[in-house]
């Protein structure tokens, strides 16, 4: 009885033994749970709290997944609740997901300006869909910059003080009188042509290059004169806008003077050039009647030379004559 004892005493004390080991495990990994649990809620907790109520539908899993990708869940975060608050369609298939702001942010992509931009466009009623903005961005050009200009046309300078010294255009009208001109010009962005049109500077040039070509087609510069935005509207229709990122509004002649008159002084070159051309020739000719002279000259000494050889030659004659006995004298 005493040894049946001490074996269920034994026994209990092994079964209370194992049931300790088994609460103390337990016990460490719920404090490694509730300590992981605080630090996820340390670090994420504020940023779920803030998608959570914002409805910007941002999970806790898709947080710690950025963490892991090295992406910024703030940026995200932040987007997602601007793009909710916006009205846009924040939907998992269709809409501007997590996992499209992720790839965005990824490629190096600025996705508060996408964002920004998106919003813009929405609320001034253009179409402008995620997709189309992550191009724009990721080629190279400011989305937000597009929108505004969509939005509030921009004002460019033709030509560019940039580039040009005297800041006018210089156009010559047929009746040889310079015109110097400054126009301005009012673009607004085109979204469907912003990625592969071409930029501002062909704008410029194109701009440039028909205001010259309508002033030199005019018949006087007093015509331009009288009626400038006559030379406005003709630029205007020529469809100077296509194939570029941007769509002219409007062509105005901002400044207007008259220059120099370059027909009257390349007629005054060009008679300048025909005398000198003349007096080449004047003398030229000169130079040839000189030498034909000295030419007639030694001609002259020639004929001199062979006249007294001739004259030598009479004297010999009549000797040979006179000893031959064939000389003869007229009675």
């Amino acid at each position: 009885m005493l040894t049946e004892s001490l074996f269920f005493i034994a026994q209990g004390a092994s079964n209370i033994t194992s049931k300790g080991a088994l609460l103390v495990v337990l016990l460490v990994f719920g404090a490694m749970a509730a300590l992981v649990c605080i630090g996820l809620l340390w670090n994420f907790g504020s940023l779920w709290l803030q998608a959570m109520m914002s409805g910007a539908d941002v999970s806790m899993p898709s947080l710690i997944g950025m963490y892991f990708r090295q992406v910024r869940s703030s940026v995200i975060v932040n987007a997602k609740v601007m793009a909710a608050q916006a009205g846009l369609d924040i939907d998992r298939t269709n809409g501007i997901s997590t996992q499209r702001l992720e790839a965005h942010y990824l490629a190096e992509g600025n996705v508060m300006n996408v964002l920004n931009a998106i919003i813009a466009a929405h609320r001034a009623g253009i179409d402008l869909d995620f997709d189309r903005a992550a191009a724009i961005d990721l080629a190279g050009r400011d989305v937000l910059d597009a929108v505004r200009t969509s939005v509030h046309p921009r004002v460019i300078d033709c030509p560019d003080p940039r580039y040009s010294p005297t800041g006018f255009l210089s156009a010559i009208a047929k009746n040889g009188i310079e015109l110097k001109v400054k126009a301005r010009v009012t673009v607004r962005t085109n979204l469907g042509q912003l990625i592969g049109g071409a930029t501002e500077e062909t704008v410029i040039a194109r701009v440039g290059e028909s205001i010259i070509s309508s002033i030199g087609s005019s018949e006087t510069h007093l015509a331009v004169l009288e009626n400038p935005n006559l030379i406005a509207r003709t630029v205007l229709k020529r469809g100077l806008d296509n194939q570029t990122a941007f769509t002219i509004v409007s062509i105005d002649i901002a400044h207007i003077e008259v220059g120099q008159n370059i027909g009257a002084r390349l007629r005054a070159d060009q008679a300048e050039a025909d005398v000198r051309m003349a007096r080449a020739q004047a003398e030229q000719r000169r130079a040839e009647a000189i030498a034909q002279e000295q030419v007639m000259k030694v001609e002259v000494a020639r004929n001199r030379a062979n006249l007294v050889l001739a004259e030598a030659e009479v004297p010999q004659a009549m000797a040979s004559a006179f000893r031959s006995g064939h000389f003869q004298t007229q009675e």
